[in-house]
């Protein structure tokens, strides 16, 4: 449990600590955000902010979990490796995009097709690579069943395996992304997210099939699940330190950088702790806010109507007069209610197992 403590502490440390050295050289560059003019007026203030700060806490993460086996004298795992090559990836993909953003001053960064292609090959690396590497017992850090708390039902086959594993994956990337629009609100909200996973990976990790001691009807067939709330734990600390310089003011925002990559870690970290289905609910603010956008453009198609004044909807509240903190703070507690109930489902689904 060590190894947890460590991996929060040092990506706590490095992103508290990196991300001013990282505001300084974009803002140096001139590398801003750019702002919409169609968004709520009250976010042109923010134009010429630093963005891709998504760096500073994927480096950290990264630089924890490496620093933390050294220390520990442990070896890396298949699925915290998995878990960390999707958060990446899926950063890379959204760097590039941000780059775009910047440098070539198009507003739209990478061109729809190109990060969509993007977002397709680093998922499908993921989602073959999960199926492969069994650990002695035979088990991989993905399940081809679909999963809530546990594997359930029937074998989706590795085909349909990939097609749902890439759903999850640019969904909760793209969901991440919409949260995106207020100082801290994405951030923060994963923070609490993460904090879920590192309690799951314990747990599982102490009900692990793999020992006789707990191996019965209610063990979890996972592989390396204490690995898993090491990555968890090392992503949670490094948000808690993005989040001391992202909270309102924000002195830099994460961009694209940052919520594809946040996105793909929570997916990861749900496919790996085959917990799929539950993250719908521990991430429940981000999927409430991604509907809202659904909402809005299908009822606008079919009727010509808006529901909301403006999606995502945070931005809905804002144009109702809502200060901005007012609805960071609101939708965090909304965001929190969710991993409450989440884990409270997770544990009653090992009870009446």
């Amino acid at each position: 449990m060590k190894a947890i403590l460590f991996a929060a502490a040092f990506g706590l440390f490095f992103s508290l600590v990196g991300t001013p050295i990282l505001i300084r050289i974009l803002a140096r560059h001139g590398y801003g955000q750019m702002i919409r003019d169609d968004g709520p007026q009250a976010h042109h203030s923010k134009r010429g902010t630093p963005t891709m700060g998504g760096i500073a806490f994927i480096l950290a993460t990264l630089m924890a979990y490496v620093l933390t086996h050294l220390i520990m004298g442990t070896q890396f795992t298949v699925s915290g490796v998995l878990v960390l090559f999707l958060f990446a990836g899926m950063g890379l993909v959204g760097f590039l995009d941000d780059y775009i953003k910047i440098v070539k001053q198009r507003s739209l960064g990478l061109r729809a097709k190109a990060k969509m292609a993007g977002q397709l090959i680093v998922g499908i690396v993921f989602a073959v690579a999960a199926l492969r590497f069994p650990d002695p017992a035979g088990t991989t850090p993905a399940s081809t069943k679909l999963s809530f708390v546990t594997d359930f039902g029937w074998s989706l086959g590795p085909v349909l395996f990939a097609v749902w594993a890439l759903f999850m994956i640019l969904a909760m990337s793209n969901g991440v992304n919409l949260t995106d629009g207020l100082d801290g609100l994405a951030t923060g909200a994963s923070v609490m997210v993460f904090g879920a996973y590192v309690f799951i990976g314990i747990w599982e990790y102490g009900q692990t099939c793999g020992s006789a001691a707990t191996a019965g009807p209610n063990c979890y067939q996972v592989r390396d699940p204490l690995d898993l709330a090491v990555v968890a734990a090392a992503l949670m600390g490094a948000c808690f330190g993005f989040l001391w310089w992202n909270t309102s003011p924000a002195k830099i925002f994460m961009g694209d950088t940052g919520s594809l990559a946040l996105g793909g870690a929570l997916a990861g970290l749900a496919i790996c702790s085959h917990t799929e289905m539950l993250l719908a609910i521990l991430g429940g603010l981000f999927v409430l806010i991604t509907l809202s956008v659904i909402i809005q453009v299908s009822s606008f198609r079919m009727t010509g109507r808006r529901v909301f004044k403006m999606a995502p909807l945070q931005h809905h509240f804002e144009l109702k007069g809502w200060s901005e903190v007012l609805i960071v703070v609101r939708f965090w507690i909304i965001q929190g209610l969710c991993v409450a109930v989440g884990l409270g489902l997770f544990y009653a689904g090992w009870v009446t197992s």
